[in-house]
Order: structure tokens, then sequence, then C-alpha cells
């Protein structure tokens, strides 16, 4: 398969929008956003664990990055409720589950070479990043080479974001205006790298993950 696999063109997709793909394991079901392979692939998702579903323990050959939507998603390691953060580099395994339900944004296969740090960072945790009038940023991962950062758009604010080599953006609560689309929770945007992004927050605000890389840097394939 491969799906949104061109990062010369920007891409949206309203993931709220799209119909459950089930995965191999019962009660685990996906909304694909990008993926470049069968069932072991490079790719981004939206992942829901039904109440009791679990996971066979598995090993992550290209590292996984997980961000927590809804829901507690637990694994022999702890449970995490939303807005947990982590990275588990390429070489971990673990086997996930969810008691109560959970939804999760999920990225597989896509650790830059040499990238070996296992992260965790509970809801709440991380620096201080960008802060201005319009947006503030929380960072959850900087190693020099991407950035990630928990930022909050405030009523009605307009920004502009750099974009030397490539920004990712997932909309957690609230809208986000991008040229004539309109993001909400679930919607992910994707943009080539030089193209900044000039957007505005809706009424009520807008909570986003937003991933970019800040300088050439080769990824497991």
């Amino acid at each position: 398969m491969r799906l949104n696999h061109d990062f010369t063109k920007p891409t949206v997709v309203h993931a709220a929008k799209l119909d459950w793909v089930a995965s191999p394991a019962r009660g685990v079901d996906r909304r694909m956003l990008y993926r470049i392979g069968g069932e072991v692939a490079r790719a981004t998702s939206i992942v829901r664990y039904a109440a009791g579903s679990v996971f066979l323990s598995h090993t992550h050959t290209g590292g996984e990055e997980i961000l927590v939507l809804d829901g507690i998603f637990e694994d022999e390691h702890g449970r995490f409720p939303a807005g947990s953060y982590f990275r588990n580099p390429p070489g971990t395994s673990h086997a996930p589950a969810s008691a109560d339900g959970c939804t999760i944004f999920v990225k597989l296969w896509q650790f830059r070479e040499g990238d070996e740090a296992q992260i965790l960072r509970r809801p709440g945790e991380g620096e201080p990043g960008l802060r201005n009038d319009a947006v503030t940023a929380t960072i959850l991962f900087d190693d020099g080479h991407e950035q990630v950062y928990l930022q909050r758009w405030g009523r009605s604010a307009s920004a502009k974001l750099s974009n030397h080599r490539g920004l990712e953006l997932l909309v957690l609560e609230g809208e986000l205006s991008v040229g004539t689309e309109q993001l909400v929770s679930q919607s992910w945007m994707r943009l080539p790298e030089g193209e900044n992004l000039m957007a505005s927050a809706g009424p009520e605000g807008c909570i986003c993950l937003d991933q970019r890389r800040t300088a050439t840097a080769r990824r497991c394939s």
C-alpha cells in the first residue's frame, strides 16, 4: 500500500471522517493517514482500542512514536492517560492493551538513524518552547534534528510557523484554518519543506501536535 507518500505536495486528511479499518488484533482499528508497505509498514495512523482489547507483544524494528488522544493506553510498563507521549526506539518491544478503551496517534518506522533515546512524557510534562501573543508551546522532544511540540493557539489567533525541512500537524482540540482547509480534531496536515504554515485558530482556540525536522536527517526504512 502507498498512501499519501508524496512528500513534495501538501497533504490534509480529516481522519474523523474516515472509516475505521481492522488491524490483526481483535478490537484494534485504524484510520490511516500515511502508509508505505503492508501490515509491516512505515505508517502514521490514528488507532482505536476497544475496551479489553490486547495486541500481542511485538518488537518495533523501526521504532514507534505515540501520543495518547483519549482514554488510557497500557502495556507492561504502566498505564498512560490522554496527553502521554512516548518514543520507543528501534529494537524496543511491548504488549499494548487498554482495559477501558483508548485512542492513540502512532508513527511507525520513522525514527532518524542514530535516534536511540526512549522517552516518556506524562501529561503536562515537557520544556517551555515558543511563546508569543498567538501561540505557546511545550517541547516534547528535540534532538537537534527533529522537534515535537504541543501547541496551544489563543482564541482567533493567527500565526506563521517556519518550515525548513518538513512539518506535520495534528489537531487535538478546537479548530485551525489553513488556507481553504478547516482543520478540526483528528485533522492531520503535512507540508513539504520550505512551505511555511499560515494559520488561524477558531473562536475557542486550538491545541495541536506540531512535528518539524530541523536538519537533514536520514530516516529508518
